[in-house]
């Protein structure tokens, strides 16, 4: 009997933990960060349709909100801006552009922490809808 007897276990647990607690906490943000990029995506995409269709700005916002809160996120870390190509919005065949940003928060790390350091992932989204050629 050596005295290594056992310790091959011990440095494969070591390394094992070593190496797998940082690519789960990778695969954890990269997740939220995936989510969050669907999430802006549909909601820009529904804003600038809705906007374009000559809904309120409040249903825009409605939109995002679901789409943020459909993705497990906090509807309060995305925000909408709404920009158009002509004055008014509703000019036939006029550009509407909706961009939704999200800002998506690292997962695990405590609240002190965050009130010091932005640990924050921001996502951007722009998506473009045109106005009807036969809008009123």
């Amino acid at each position: 009997m050596t005295r290594d007897e056992g310790s091959a276990t011990v440095e494969f647990l070591a390394v094992g933990i070593l190496l797998l607690v940082p690519l789960v906490y990778l695969v954890l943000t990269l997740g939220r960060v995936q989510a969050a990029t669907f999430a802006a995506g549909s909601g820009a995409s529904e804003a600038a349709r809705l906007t374009a269709a000559g809904a309120p700005p409040a249903d825009a916002e409605a939109a995002v909100a679901l789409a943020v809160t459909d993705q497990a996120l906090p509807a309060r870390t995305a925000r909408l801006a709404v920009a158009c190509a002509a004055d008014p919005c509703r000019t036939p065949e006029a550009e509407v552009a909706a961009t939704v940003r999200v800002d998506v928060p690292l997962p695990l790390v405590p609240a002190f922490a965050r009130d010091v350091l932005p640990l924050q992932v921001p996502v951007s989204v722009r998506r473009v809808a045109v106005v009807d050629r036969f809008a009123p």
